[in-house]
């Protein structure tokens, strides 16, 4: 359509109009940047938490592998999943002469060629029910995942969502997972982010090196909010992540510590009490919602919405 300029318009004027509809047509042009990550109600995942207690509660005060409370656990994420539009798989395996369940779930759209995949397992250890260890990763997890639902984001990568089962057992859930995709399968997957423990009660704040790419963005994350971050040594190996890595998988993620005990210079850093572990629960019938830092897992479930959004653009 051709505009025209009214006839006693001043040279200024259409000057003024022309640069308009110049700067418009290069907006209209330049490609949108994807909306920035939302922030997380830490009270929503400290609602999930309630919940996999419960679940605890009622199945013998443990969400184990085996047991019936871990499958009450997976039925409870994937309810919350399937409700929010994702399309949801259980994969199942045996281990101890039980079976154990994986579930993964996809969002819809994006290049599955380039798959942005975040994960934690979901099953406590027989001792307790695992509100730290590790429901505090699970729920976040399950809480960016409906960030991404409500958010109807359209990111550019493909986004995928998991839950393990039987870590405590050795990692054999993500393993079964790993060894489960074709080579080509495998290349697919641009990155695995893994939160295993991320609400401790004496809190580190601890980011895992191995891709330099992912340890970036954790890191820029922490440094917008002023909190200093050690590179994660305790669990090196010791989480899902592991055969993803030894797969070639690009993997990264975030840690607040376990039966270590933080040191001064740590305290100076992040507060807490030195010469105690950071988390005195660990693997224990403590490990309860009373055994969760708010800051962390407030902190750390931010900082994993911000990481998928980020590597996903």
């Amino acid at each position: 359509m051709k505009l025209s300029v009214p006839g006693r318009a001043t040279g200024a004027a259409a000057l003024a109009i022309a640069a308009l509809l110049t700067t418009s047509a290069i907006a209209d042009a330049a490609p949108a940047r994807v909306a920035a990550a939302p922030d997380i109600p830490v009270a929503n995942v400290k609602a999930h938490l309630t919940q996999l207690q419960s679940i605890a509660t009622a199945n013998g005060g443990n969400r184990a592998h085996g047991r019936a409370g871990y499958k009450a656990s997976l039925d409870y994420v994937k309810a919350k999943l399937d409700a929010a539009g994702f399309t949801t798989a259980i994969q199942q395996f045996t281990s101890s002469g039980s079976t154990g369940y994986n579930l993964i779930a996809d969002w819809p759209g994006g290049d599955t060629n380039q798959v942005v995949m975040s994960g934690s397992h979901l099953d406590s250890v027989s001792a307790g029910p695992g509100i730290n260890d590790n429901g505090s990763g699970s729920a976040a997890v399950l809480e960016a995942a409906l960030a991404v639902s409500r958010a109807q984001y359209q990111p550019t990568k493909h986004l995928r969502f998991a839950w393990w089962g039987a870590e405590e057992l050795g990692m054999v859930g993500s393993r079964y997972y790993v060894n489960s995709l074709t080579t080509a399968n495998r290349a697919k997957i641009s990155g695995y982010l893994n939160f295993d423990m991320i609400g401790s009660p004496n809190p580190g704040y601890f980011v895992y090196d191995d891709d330099p790419a992912i340890e970036k963005t954790f890191k820029d994350y922490f440094t917008g909010l002023g909190v200093a971050t050690e590179i994660e040594t305790e669990g090196d190996g010791r989480s899902d992540h592991a055969y993803f890595k030894s797969a070639g998988i690009p993997v990264g993620g975030l840690f607040t510590g376990a039966s270590t005990r933080k040191t001064a210079a740590q305290v100076t850093k992040w507060g807490g009490t030195a010469g105690v572990a950071f988390d005195r629960c660990y693997h224990s019938s403590c490990d309860t919602t009373t055994n969760i830092n708010d800051t962390a897992l407030d902190r750390n479930s931010d900082a994993l919405t911000y990481a998928v959004w980020e590597l996903s653009e």
